[in-house]
């Protein structure tokens, strides 16, 4: 029996869909049929992908860690196959939130004029590791990314935070704040790709309360509204100026570490020339 792309979708919409009745919907075929397709997958590859013992199907620590390589599989596949991008590999270079910030330009020119003939797409993706272990990128820059399984990260620079404040606020007014200043305050905090956490304020001296966002866009209409204050780096204020958001330094909040982060092997043949650049970049 020979295992195809048919069989990582098959994982893959299960996988998303928690359900295999859900999942055979999704990809317009019989439930039976999507069951023995699942089944043949396990049979190649020798292990159990999915607990179906409860009404909830639950992928096994064997399927989790499937399902990050079968996505960037079907990706890749799916990035060859496309017809708009015939004649071209474009570089894709995800970040979760503000890129490079002040630099950001300089890398997209600087890109542009040394390899005119390879096309680099700059991806916000909100997702923590910015696209990189679905495949949806070859390159990102992320902030304090920990341990990502299959990835090589490498610092680049670290990025002093800063408050966000309303501009129309007591705060705003100020030239510098502290954690405490802000504690007084509900604070926004991006769940999903941030760096802030309650955990950045010593025991005890936390936020009044918190709002909850999942992107970028939603933590600044929480400050624009003026119903949350937020804890960013001097990225964010290059790449999100606002009029009605004052980015005020921060005084006693430790560094963010911004990162390059590739796959290994790497997705694309050109990420060793712009990992250089980036390093170049942030050097000079």
């Amino acid at each position: 029996m020979t295992v195809d792309l048919r069989h990582l979708r098959a994982f893959l919409a299960v996988a998303a869909e928690g359900n295999v009745t859900r999942a055979a919907a999704r990809l317009h075929i019989t439930q039976p049929a999507l069951s023995r397709t699942l089944r043949q997958l396990e049979a190649h590859l020798g292990v159990t992908l999915a607990d179906r013992s409860t009404h909830h199907l639950e992928l096994t620590p064997a399927g989790l860690a499937f399902r990050d390589r079968a996505a960037a599989a079907v990706a890749a596949v799916d990035e060859v196959l496309d017809p708009v991008r015939v004649g071209t590999w474009p570089l894709r270079l995800g970040h979760a939130w503000s890129a490079l910030g002040e630099h950001t330009g300089r890398l997209l020119r600087a890109w542009d004029e040394a390899y005119p003939d390879v096309p680099l797409r700059l991806l916000r993706i909100d997702d923590r590791a910015a696209g990189l272990t679905d495949g949806r990128t070859d390159v990102a820059v992320l902030r304090d990314p920990g341990e990502i399984p299959g990835v090589h990260t490498e610092c680049l620079v670290t990025e002093a935070r800063l408050a966000a404040v309303p501009a129309d606020g007591d705060l705003a007014r100020r030239p510098a704040v502290t954690l405490a200043d802000l504690a007084a305050h509900p604070i926004a905090i991006n769940t999903v790709t941030g760096t802030t956490s309650l955990d950045l304020w010593p025991p005890g001296t936390g936020p009044s309360a918190v709002v909850e966002v999942a992107n970028t866009d939603d933590w600044l209409a929480a400050i624009t509204a003026g119903r949350a204050a937020g804890v960013t780096s001097v990225a964010t204020a290059a790449m999100y100026p606002h009029p009605a958001v004052a980015y005020v330094p921060l005084t006693d909040a430790p560094p963010l570490h911004l990162h390059v982060a590739w796959r290994e092997p790497a997705t694309h043949p050109a990420v060793p020339a712009l990992i250089r650049l980036l390093r170049r970049l942030q050097a000079g």
